[in-house]
């Protein structure tokens, strides 16, 4: 008896939590979450202020956005500037033109990462990992050194001149792509390829009918991003495009600012306009851009 007293006194006490320590802690939690979202709010304010003010100044008269000191907020809300923006030169066809080539190049970028991606995931061969690395390894090459090669090439098969230069290549993978969806295939059971094979599908019905609905996150992803880069791809155009009626948008705003008296008011409403495509994009299609670029999602299939 006396050695159970003895065992038991020598027993710690257990801390058992009372309402105040669940209230204190409940109180920090929310003081961290408040602190983290004033500081998300302060750097959100810092990169949209440039934003910002290009919306505020396509709405203001051009007398006010010369007056010094400026003023951040419009006097005077300005919105025929719009309107005599589209008027000033051809918007429209210019849109035309970007939009053709944009359609084109998500286009070739969906298909042919998807494709090349599925065979760097799920079909053996000689060589696969060793041309894969190779395939990684051109995303350490700057754009800039294979520019002017690639403008010789075009040059030579006639291909200056025309979209051809900006729309071509997308239809040959790009190396970010493709590691993108081999990862997303990677996570797909290869049972359901096995089980398709011995029904006697072939790679292209898999790859068609199979792979491409289970990684619709990541092909929107690379669509996205496929959008953006080609509507506001100025440097392609500039090199390619000699005649005024193919420019697009991008290189008409530079032709607009580049007349003898620049109107700020009216080429900040047409980088508003151009600008409004991507931000409506992104806004109905973040869901599918956050899960495509999680590279370590669960197993599918």
């Amino acid at each position: 008896m006396i050695e159970n007293v003895t065992s038991e006194a020598e027993e710690p006490a257990k801390v058992i939590p009372n309402k105040q320590h669940f209230k204190s802690r409940k109180r920090q939690q929310k003081i961290n979450r408040a602190i983290s979202y004033l500081l998300l709010i302060g750097v959100s304010i810092v990169l949209l202020a440039p934003l910002f003010w290009m919306v505020f100044t396509s709405l203001k008269p051009m007398e006010e956005i010369v007056r010094f000191p400026p003023s951040f907020f419009p006097e005077t809300l300005q919105w025929s500037n719009y309107a005599e923006t589209i008027e000033a030169f051809p918007f429209f066809k210019y849109a035309g033109n970007t939009l053709l080539i944009t359609f084109f190049v998500v286009l070739g970028n969906v298909v042919s990462n998807s494709f090349i991606a599925y065979g760097f995931a799920k079909i053996s061969f000689p060589g696969k990992n060793l041309l894969f690395s190779l395939v990684l390894a051109t995303m350490m090459i700057p754009g800039f050194v294979t520019m002017i090669p690639q403008y010789i090439l075009f040059t030579r098969v006639g291909w200056v001149g025309t979209y051809l230069p900006l729309i071509v290549p997308s239809f040959f993978g790009s190396a970010f792509n493709i590691f993108l969806m081999r990862q997303f295939y990677l996570s797909i059971n290869d049972e359901l390829i096995e089980a398709a094979q011995i029904d006697g599908a072939n790679h292209l019905f898999i790859w068609s009918r199979l792979m491409v609905p289970l990684t619709k996150p990541a092909l929107i992803t690379i669509g996205i991003t496929s959008f953006n880069g080609a509507w506001n791809d100025f440097l392609g155009p500039l090199l390619y495009i000699h005649d005024e009626e193919m420019y697009t948008l991008q290189i008409g705003l530079q032709s607009f600012q580049n007349q003898s008296t620049t109107q700020w008011n009216y080429l900040m409403a047409g980088a508003t306009l151009v600008m409004i495509p991507t931000v409506l994009l992104f806004f109905f299609a973040q869901k599918y851009f956050i899960q495509g670029m999680d590279l370590t999602g669960g197993t599918k299939g």
